[in-house]
């Protein structure tokens, strides 16, 4: 029985350099043939991948959640002193704006990350009790 590292998990390892992986073995890597002719640039874009393909694919999810509440529509004449939760700027400024959907609140400056969460949640929370009501 084998038992060993594969090298693209190795080169996910940040002490480990993709020159380190071409000593080691200058095998297949997938579909890529690691190479010592592969250009420094080449060399470096494969790494960043490798190291960072976790990282991308959150951020590639991260920006498909926004894109969905982007556009979240937030009722017209909102009170937002009944938002338990908002600082008071951010109060303020959304009931003076009253911005039409969570992209444009999102963008009003002094209304922080965790306003708009808390918005969020209120307004997913009457959405449901409307729901039950109907």
């Amino acid at each position: 029985m084998q038992t060993g590292v594969a090298l693209y998990d190795l080169l996910k390892r940040p002490e480990i350099a993709y020159s380190d992986i071409i000593k080691l073995a200058g095998l297949n890597m997938g579909q890529e043939l690691l190479t010592e002719e592969d250009s420094p640039e080449v060399q470096e874009q494969i790494e960043i991948h490798t190291k960072y393909e976790g990282y991308i694919q959150k951020q590639l999810r991260q920006v498909e959640r926004f894109k969905k509440t982007e556009n979240l529509r937030i009722p017209s004449k909102m009170d937002y002193s009944q938002v338990t939760g908002l600082k008071t700027e951010s109060m303020q400024k959304l009931q003076n704006l009253q911005p039409e959907n969570m992209g444009q609140a999102s963008r009003i400056s002094g209304v922080s990350p965790a306003d708009i969460s808390v918005l969020m949640v209120f307004l997913e929370k009457r959405r449901r009790e409307k729901k039950n009501y109907a």
